[in-house]
């Protein structure tokens, strides 16, 4: 319906014709192609009165009785019938509590499958649902989630629990399963070894009870407790462990941010190759078939016996071609950063990615000794302290210790994250050394300033802050969770980069493994952005002591 046209001078009212017109029909076949110049067609009546109409039409009701009317006669919206993933039957899985606590949405991540929960669940539920910890927030996220599908069923009778709840209800339709609860006592005879009142194993008697009472379904066991599932399967109960968590099956495929490229590079794509130099850096444009294995800020190299390495970073992908951008050599005195210089090909590219003002979130992993918080904090400090690109400088890390609990620590917030910092106090020693023609008292006056740059942080405290121009360093990041891992990230604010440190294979906090952990979460989520980076330290360069401990012990 076209528009009336508008007023020809301030305060024109549009007559009632213009309110009830609506456009002619054209006859014939409508062409595409019109002309700017012809006039639109002129307006035709509407005949809005149908006296069949009228005299079928039903009495008027008043609005108060409509309403109460409408909720009741509305119809439900159908769900649209959700294809599984499998072929086979959906299963029916029995999930033990310590799922629940580590993924609060561990609810809506089983597909087309069923979900039980035995009241010896809910029970542990409600005594872990206190305080302010990570686990007793999850809990009282997962009983919100179970009483809203439950405020969503609308009868309040036994008959329909036991039927199931769908798990759509509640707006999850990635989950197309449903929910059952246990409503009515469980009698099975578990063998003599094992104690009635534990909660595992009464568990373990729901799961036995369910696999003779459902013998065409397959019943299976989730559990986070490496014993449950050894006991489970013991006593011929299928059991498994809660896979949606990770995000790698095996930590050896996780991206490494570096890829070697093969040795007939420049014969494949010299060709069609075109180079040009900018900013004392040289650009390639390449395409073929490398390009679809390449990602943003991914660092390729080329060392052939007799001609000159090459070391690049992917700067572009456009279509089926990629720019290729030399590095700024940091292994030379020259380039050094506040004293540091790069000692292999992957400290070189980690180097490049901490002082690329482009790269707003960098991820380092390696093991012990690869230098991962040196260059990390002589990179903060260069950029600090000279360029002035950053503020300050802040370090925290997740308090998890490797033995036993010192108990409490006195102090302020500083001064109980000292014992924690201990890394950064070495590396700290380190960087003061380096310039030597200081003197003493130099030396200890670049250390004060040093360390009024510098903020220690604990991770409790970082919900709702936001860091405007910080250069913030996460030490030990393995450790962090996945939501721990978002919290921290989402709170940058401009001009800030972070930067997350960590060892894979030195994994402390319960419940997290090499797939599931945070920093892996953060690696593979953010591979491919154009602000983000991610380097793996392969060699050590701490000592000959520590390289040789670290392959033999």
């Amino acid at each position: 319906m076209p528009l009336p046209k508008p007023p020809a001078k301030r305060a024109a009212l549009l007559t009632p014709n213009d309110f009830e017109s609506q456009a002619a029909p054209k006859p014939g076949k409508r062409t595409q192609k019109t002309s700017l110049s012809a006039e639109p067609a002129s307006p035709a009546e509407l005949n809005l009165y149908d006296a069949a109409a009228v005299e079928a039409a039903p009495p008027i009701v008043p609005a108060e009785t409509r309403a109460n009317t409408a909720v009741a006669h509305r119809p439900l919206p159908e769900a649209r019938p959700r294809k599984p993933r499998g072929n086979g039957p959906a299963k029916l899985f029995v999930l033990d509590t310590n799922v629940l606590m580590h993924d609060p949405m561990s609810l809506f991540r089983f597909e087309e499958h069923d979900i039980y929960l035995p009241m010896i669940t809910l029970e542990e539920l409600d005594g872990h649902k206190r305080g302010m910890t990570e686990v007793a927030r999850n809990a009282r996220q997962v009983s919100r989630d179970l009483d809203a599908l439950a405020a969503s069923m609308g009868s309040r009778d036994a008959t329909g629990m036991s039927d199931g709840l769908p798990l759509s209800r509640t707006g999850h339709r990635e989950a197309a399963g449903k929910l059952f609860f246990q409503t009515n006592l469980v009698n099975v005879n578990l063998p003599a070894g094992l104690p009635q009142g534990k909660a595992d194993n009464q568990i373990l008697g729901v799961v036995k009870a369910l696999c003779e009472q459902k013998p065409a379904r397959d019943v299976v066991l989730v559990s986070k407790d490496i014993n449950m599932r050894i006991k489970a399967r013991a006593l011929g109960l299928p059991a498994e462990d809660y896979f949606n968590d990770k995000t790698l099956e095996d930590g050896d495929l996780l991206y490494t941010g570096v890829l070697q490229l093969p040795t007939d590079f420049w014969d494949r794509h010299g060709k069609t190759m075109e180079s040009w130099s900018q900013g004392g850096c040289t650009f390639y444009r390449i395409s073929g078939p490398l390009v679809p294995a390449l990602l943003i800020n991914q660092f390729v190299y080329l060392e052939a016996p007799g001609a000159a390495p090459l070391y690049a970073k992917v700067t572009e992908i456009t279509g089926k071609t990629a720019v290729l951008k030399t590095l700024r050599e940091y292994t030379h005195n020259k380039n050094a950063v506040w004293g540091v210089t790069a000692r292999n090909r992957e400290q070189n590219f980690a180097l490049n990615l901490l002082m690329d003002p482009e790269c707003d979130f960098i991820t380092l992993t390696g093991t012990a000794g690869t230098g991962k918080t040196l260059m990390t904090l002589a990179a903060g400090l260069s950029q600090v302290m000279d360029d002035r690109r950053y503020t300050e400088i802040i370090v925290t890390r997740v308090t998890v210790p490797v033995g036993e609990d010192i108990g409490f620590l006195p102090g302020t917030e500083e001064e109980k994250m000292g014992p924690w910092m201990g890394a950064l106090d070495d590396n700290l020693e380190v960087l003061s050394k380096s310039d030597g023609g200081a003197g003493e008292w130099g030396r200890a006056a670049t250390n004060d300033l040093v360390r009024s740059k510098i903020k220690i942080k604990s991770l409790n405290f970082m919900r709702g802050r936001t860091f405007l121009n910080k250069y913030v360093i996460i030490d030990e990041a393995q450790n962090l969770t996945p939501k721990q891992m978002k919290t921290l990230i989402t709170r940058a604010g401009p001009g800030t980069k972070i930067v997350c440190l960590g060892n894979l294979a030195q994994i402390d906090t319960p419940y997290l493994t090499e797939g599931s952990s945070g920093l892996t979460y953060a690696v593979d989520r953010f591979k491919g952005w154009p602000h983000s980076g991610h380097i793996m330290l392969a060699r050590g360069e701490r000592s000959r002591l520590a390289d040789f401990a670290s392959e033999v012990l």
